[in-house]
């Protein structure tokens, strides 16, 4: 089974006639995933090797009956396209793209709090369900389906272990990069939770790195309402304090955030923390029975 995105869902790309938009679009739609149409404003009735393109997401949701999103806009239309997408009822809001201003986050954080629109990102690459659908930019040769829920802050140790794990054979439900941005849209906590109900879900990874506070808070949820094995990994133990390291929201201040209190607070509920992603899949493997 999988966890937001599957074989049902219609995604519409935001952005659909850039050159990242149109690539993306393709190669999803390559893997099988149903992707139905686009959205580039002055651009409607044109097309991207057959898929529609609409001038409006109210549009593109009309004529296809969409219910997921891929954004892949410039940063400085990134939040409109997102409140645009959670108007016209997008279920799953998935946002890749990067550099969008804080402000502008914390606006899109406000507006969708409360509502049941799912968001994923930004600066992130989207997920996939191997076998059933792709949203975003997680290459998809690395996959097989399997038991393995995955939830990332980082996208390319999101490849790391995935491939990992597939070349020991351990196949995934779903993979989920939520992104390093220091506002998000689906914490930790939302996609654990999303996991422990899912019946073919078996294990769990979670990939965190330096910066806030969100795997101690994970930490907390796991020893409190997840019972399935829960491996862990976190990027970052050489990172010197007060430095930005990769993401907007990978920064140590003083004696919080660092990767060495992250890690103690996964093991204290639990979690087997790896220090590379080759032992995270091996701890994977065992807690599997494997």
């Amino acid at each position: 089974m999988a966890v937001l995105l599957d074989r049902d869902s219609r995604v519409l790309v935001q952005g659909i006639t850039g050159k990242e938009g149109s690539f993306h679009a393709l190669r999803n739609k390559a893997y099988g995933t149903q992707v139905v149409g686009g959205v580039t404003p002055g651009k409607a009735g044109r097309s991207v090797d057959g898929i529609p393109v609409f001038d409006s997401v109210y549009e593109a949701v009309d004529e296809t009956g969409a219910d997921v999103s891929l954004i892949v806009v410039p940063a400085r239309f990134a939040a409109d396209a997102i409140f645009e997408a959670a108007d016209a009822g997008i279920g799953l809001i998935v946002c890749i793209t990067e550099g969008i201003p804080v402000l502008d986050m914390a606006r899109v954080y406000s507006y969708l709090r409360g509502k049941e629109h799912v968001m994923i990102g930004p600066n992130c690459p989207g997920l996939i369900s191997p076998g059933k659908a792709n949203c975003g930019i997680i290459p998809d040769e690395i996959c097989i389906e399997g038991p393995v829920g995955l939830v990332s802050r980082s996208g390319t140790l999101t490849y790391q272990v995935m491939n990992e794990l597939t070349q020991r054979g351990i196949g995934q439900s779903t993979c989920i990069g939520i992104g390093g941005d220091p506002i998000i849209g689906s914490s930790f906590t939302d996609v654990l939770g999303r996991f422990q109900e899912d019946p073919e879900t078996r294990a769990i990874v979670m990939i965190g790195e330096i910066g806030g506070d969100d795997e101690e808070r994970a930490a907390e949820f796991i020893e409190n309402s997840v019972t399935k094995p829960v491996v862990g990994y976190v990027a970052g133990f050489t990172a010197p304090p007060g430095k930005r390291m990769g993401h907007a929201g990978a920064i140590v201040t003083g004696s919080r955030g660092t990767a060495q209190a992250k890690a103690e607070a996964l093991e204290a509920a639990g979690v087997r923390v790896g220090r590379n992603p080759t032992e995270v899949a091996a701890s994977v493997e065992d807690s599997l029975g494997g």
